[in-house]
């Protein structure tokens, strides 16, 4: 009977082939470490450096013939995780799964607050340069608004500071008006409104002191406003006689200077004898006292000062060849011009318009030289424009009524009027009007009808500019 007869045991034979399979066979265990679950050994063997195997694990495990009931994590089947071992295993995960996401949260945050930083780099630029070209809008609105402004009022002011010299005398009582029109006749200012708007904007003009103030020609209005209020230009020693001035005007000067009384001064000059007066005068010391600045000599008089202003005038017309027949004429030709022409270039041609309408006897004009400074010289007035009364005055000065020059000179002229008077422009004028009491715009026409439309501006002139008509 061969030893693998059906039902014939053979024990010793079949416990030699199980011994020589489970010797030929890898032990599971290490089929288990090693290639099913590497990493229970790794815990086994944390496990076993956190707690010491005891005595009894090893015989349960060594002992196959035991019957101790095995220890929960080795009674399992071989090659699968125990439940410490998963537990374990997860807990390594999550703690590998956590620092990662720990660190990509972190860097996340990062990123967040850099993003944050620069949109807050990003709004404050924005905002700056928004805050930026707002103001610079601003500005620039304000500074045109300003330009606008300054340049619609420095078309009738002089830039200033002003050069040369000229005396001009303020009178005791006077307006501001009447101060800023001298300035205007003597040059020192462009125009009468640009006084005005520096006057009230000046609290102190008001205390503006009578007397001659040494300035300049063409000075910004403020300008002026300051000079006249420092007394280092205000001439307390000199006598000034300004062009345009009356008599009435000059005498009334010296008495303020020198402290002589008012009606000395007017003996003085009626003293044709004492000062000096020409017989061609006829006893009227007007237009004879040459305008300029007398200094004050020690003991000085009315009538020694009103004899410097006499021989002054007298030198003039001799040094410009004017006979002694023609002075009176001259000097009256001249005073009209004065007060006539606000604008020196235009004295010629007013000189001319006066010839012709002297010449022009049976024309349109018959010989009347109808100028409003003539007419109101009659009426005891200095300037603006002749009222209807005014015009119809019955006297030798209203050359609306009379014909030829006037008995006598209005104002005392300057030289260049006298020059003028003696030497008129070419034209065939007959008439002319100051359209612009500011600037002194002349206009001329030949016929009356000419005068008519040019005369309607001076009305629209006046109609704009209340009170300087």
């Amino acid at each position: 009977m061969s030893d693998n007869t059906p039902g014939y045991p053979f024990p010793k034979r079949a416990s030699i082939h199980q011994r020589r399979a489970q010797e030929s066979a890898p032990p599971e265990s290490q089929v288990h470490v090693e290639e099913t679950q590497p990493s229970v050994s790794i815990e086994a063997s944390r496990s076993s450096a956190r707690s010491p195997a005891k005595d009894t694990d090893f015989d349960q495990i060594l002992r196959p013939g035991s019957h101790a009931a095995p220890a929960p994590e080795t009674a399992v089947p071989a090659g699968l995780p125990t439940r410490r071992t998963r537990r374990l295993a997860q807990e390594e995960t999550a703690s590998e799964t956590t620092g990662m996401r720990s660190r990509r949260l972190a860097q996340e945050r990062r990123a967040v607050r850099k993003r944050r930083r620069r949109r807050s780099i990003r709004t404050f630029i924005v905002l700056l340069l928004t805050l930026t070209l707002c103001a610079g809008g601003i500005y620039l609105a304000y500074t045109q608004l300003r330009g606008s402004s300054s340049s619609s009022t420095a078309a009738d002011d002089f830039p200033g500071p002003g050069n040369g010299q000229v005396v001009v005398t303020i009178y005791d009582g006077e307006s501001g008006q009447q101060i800023g029109q001298r300035l205007v006749d003597a040059g020192v200012v462009k125009s009468l409104s640009a006084f005005i708007r520096a006057f009230e904007a000046n609290k102190a003009a008001v205390g503006i002191r009578p007397g001659s103030y040494t300035l300049k020609k063409e000075m910004s209005a403020s300008g002026a406003i300051a000079a006249l209020l420092d007394d280092a230009n205000r001439m307390d020693n000199t006598v000034t006689v300004t062009p345009g001035q009356t008599k009435e005007q000059v005498a009334e000067q010296i008495a303020l200077v020198t402290d002589i009384p008012l009606d000395q001064v007017k003996t003085a000059m009626a003293d044709a004898t004492t000062i000096g007066l020409p017989a061609e005068a006829n006893g009227n010391v007007e237009g004879w006292l040459a305008p300029g600045s007398y200094e004050l000599a020690e003991g000085e008089t009315a009538e020694s000062l009103i004899t410097q202003m006499v021989a002054a005038t007298k030198k003039q017309l001799d040094d410009l060849g004017v006979s002694a027949a023609d002075r009176e004429k001259v000097l009256t030709k001249a005073s009209i011009l004065e007060r006539e022409v606000r604008n020196p270039e235009y004295l010629p041609m007013v000189s001319r318009v006066i010839d012709n309408r002297l010449a022009d006897t049976n024309g349109e004009t018959r010989g009347l030289l109808q100028m409003d400074s003539t007419v109101l010289y009659g009426v005891g007035k200095t300037g603006g424009i002749p009222t209807a009364e005014d015009l119809a005055a019955d006297n030798p000065y209203n050359t609306y009524r009379n014909p030829g020059l006037p008995p006598s000179p209005i104002s005392q002229p300057s030289s260049q009027a006298i020059n003028a008077a003696i030497h008129p422009a070419e034209g065939n004028w007959l008439y002319f009007v100051t359209v612009d009491l500011d600037s002194g715009e002349t206009l001329f026409a030949a016929t009356h009808d000419e005068q008519t439309q040019n005369t309607k501006l001076l009305e629209e002139y006046c109609s704009t500019h209340q009170g300087k008509c």
